[in-house]
């Protein structure tokens, strides 16, 4: 096994430079600390339980990262992890960056410093970022997709595929799509499977955004629909699509009545809309519970990284606000859909 001394050697720095870059990264330079773990990363070297804040022992904690607590996407994550972690005696510490992607490094990795795993939800960082995180600490990521990074949860692109396949069969010829954040790796997922999908039933998808995922942005993004006549909308997640439902009757525009839209998601908020949303469900507790079984996994193994990766499949849940497009003759539903 490699030990500090080589990671030294061949980063050309001092043992103590080693152990700083990983127990207190913020105290050493950026050029070397990330010379230090690109060597450390390269050579397979895991730092010891003395290079972290309570030496020779563990923390009894892990640490979870969401972008943003108040998103209700996240609580089904956050609690199913909370009673995971309870089963397996440890604590659970988490932070969020308030959906502001600059400074999610820098809360991540003040994190790792100080627990015995850490799972990661939808970060926007790079994978360069995500890389070095994990040689500090065991990490698994949720709904994120990184070369060499164990992956708890990677939601699979059929709910998707049968949001277009519905709107095509009420006679939805073209689709637009209010995108996610620019940096979001999950909303360069489902543009991917949108467009597939699109092109295949022989669709128009045109993109419009980035918008944020808040409900205001959905809002925002109302003015912009109304103005391009269009008769179907798939939204970046739900409250987007909340926020623009709300807002379209100022536009003499009824979800569901004159243009039907879709979120992504399925939060607990989506079948209380008035009319109730038709959303891609996202089944958020059991990634949070598949992803502290392989971070306690991992603990136990002294931080080794597991290949595993886990696949969750993903619905459409129809609602009231996907009807017939009244201008066209629509398909009937079955013959479009795929099981």
């Amino acid at each position: 096994m490699p030990t500090i001394e080589d990671v030294a050697t061949r980063a050309a720095v001092s043992k103590s430079t080693v152990s700083r870059a990983f127990s207190r990264p913020d105290s050493v330079r950026a050029d070397t600390r990330d010379r230090v773990l690109a060597v450390a990363r390269e050579l397979g070297y895991t730092p010891s339980r003395a290079a972290r804040p309570l030496a020779g022992r563990r923390t009894g904690s892990i640490g979870l990262f969401v972008p943003d607590i108040a998103n209700p996407f996240f609580p089904p994550i956050i609690k199913s992890v909370q009673a995971q972690a309870r089963r397996a005696d440890l604590g659970v510490f988490v932070a969020d960056s308030d959906e502001h992607a600059e400074d999610e490094f820098a809360i991540i990795r003040s994190m790792a410093g100080q627990v015995d795993g850490l799972l990661m939800a939808s970060p926007r960082m790079s994978d360069k970022a995500v890389r070095d995180i994990l040689g500090i600490v065991p990490t698994v990521l949720i709904s994120r997709d990184v070369e060499g990074a164990p992956a708890a949860v990677l939601p699979d692109d059929t709910g998707l595929r049968q949001a277009v396949e519905h709107l095509v069969a009420l006679g939805h010829e073209r689709i637009i799509y209010l995108a996610g954040p620019e940096d979001s790796y999950s909303n360069a997922a489902r543009r991917s499977a949108l467009r597939a999908a699109a092109s295949r039933l022989g669709a128009d998808l045109t993109e419009m955004g980035p918008f944020r995922p808040a409900f205001e942005a959905g809002a925002r993004a109302a003015a912009l629909v109304a103005a391009q006549h269009a008769t179907a909308i798939v939204a970046y997640n739900d409250l987007v699509a909340l926020g623009l439902m709300s807002r379209l009757p100022e536009f003499g525009l009824t979800a569901g009545k004159d243009i039907a839209v879709i979120g992504i998601d399925d939060i607990w908020l989506a079948p209380m809309a008035q009319p109730p949303l038709t959303s891609v469900r996202f089944p958020g507790a059991t990634a949070g519970t598949v992803a502290v079984r392989l971070l306690t996994d991992m603990i136990e193994q002294s931080g080794k990284y597991s290949p595993k990766r886990y696949t969750v499949p993903t619905e459409l849940i129809v609602r009231a606000t996907t009807r017939p497009n009244p201008s066209t003759r629509a398909l009937p539903v079955s013959t479009a859909i795929t099981p």
